[in-house]
């Protein structure tokens, strides 16, 4: 397969080979503790709203988390991208790539209501921040192509009844997060904070909600990713990394 100039092969976890552009956000922790934090349900279908390269899906796909991923994905060149790293891993056949706006999904781009929605959004709202000059970059990190309702009613259009949403997000824009599910009939079940060690506050979460589940939230126990004072990871994050998942 060729590999552009702007391009670059990286061999991460599970053994994937990943192509990125090198002008695009690149694999980062917060993309791998999503997938993580999916359950295993080897026989589910499932949709990622904004692709990025892919990655989330296929490490879901070789962990057998899911049968089947629809992915959404806006920008022309990076839907290429995710749809030639589902090639070079051999993953053609269970990760569907569709170049559309996760505004204008319905059930007839996926063959039906699926089991669960994932997604990691743009974090920073379009007016706020300093915008980039890469437009890759700056649709990833803003909201360019869809607000975090979009995301969630999204979600809410593609989900059946009693399916499940995952989103990574920032701790910011948490109430914002919540709103939008709760006006999209997603009721959040599970939250779960990501600290850089014990002394810092979170920079990271991760939660799950139900479409058209019953009101009580489990907070779940804090992850810390570094031992205090070192760059050395926890036993529990390393936990975690070895085995893409968050259950002991």
């Amino acid at each position: 397969m060729e590999i552009k100039n702007s391009e670059r092969i990286n061999i991460i976890n599970e053994n994937l080979r990943l192509i990125e552009n090198k002008d695009s956000l690149t694999f980062g922790t917060d993309a791998y503790l999503l997938s993580a934090y999916l359950p295993k349900r080897a026989k589910a279908t499932g949709v990622e709203l904004g692709v990025g390269s892919g990655v989330i899906s296929l490490i879901a796909l070789t962990k057998e988390k899911c049968h089947h991923v629809y992915g959404f994905e806006v920008q022309n060149e990076i839907y290429t991208i995710a749809k030639r790293n589902a090639e070079l891993n051999g993953l053609s056949d269970k990760f569907t790539v569709i170049n559309k706006d996760l505004r204008d999904a319905t059930v007839c781009d996926t063959g039906g209501e699926v089991d669960f929605v994932f997604s990691n959004p743009p974090y920073m709202k379009a007016t706020s921040g300093k915008l980039n000059e890469n437009e890759n970059k700056n649709a990833s990190r803003h909201e360019i192509f869809g607000e975090i309702n979009d995301f969630c009613a999204c979600a809410k259009k593609l989900l059946r009844h009693g399916g499940n949403f995952y989103a990574v997000y920032r701790p910011d824009r948490l109430i914002d997060l919540i709103y939008a599910l709760r006006s999209n009939n997603l009721e959040p079940k599970k939250i779960t904070f990501i600290h850089a060690n014990s002394y810092t506050p979170p920079s990271l979460f991760l939660i799950s909600a139900k479409l058209g589940g019953k009101s009580g939230l489990i907070v779940d126990k804090p992850i810390y990713i570094y031992k205090d004072g070192t760059t050395e990871y926890t036993e529990q994050f390393n936990r975690i990394y070895e085995n893409c998942s968050f259950e002991e």
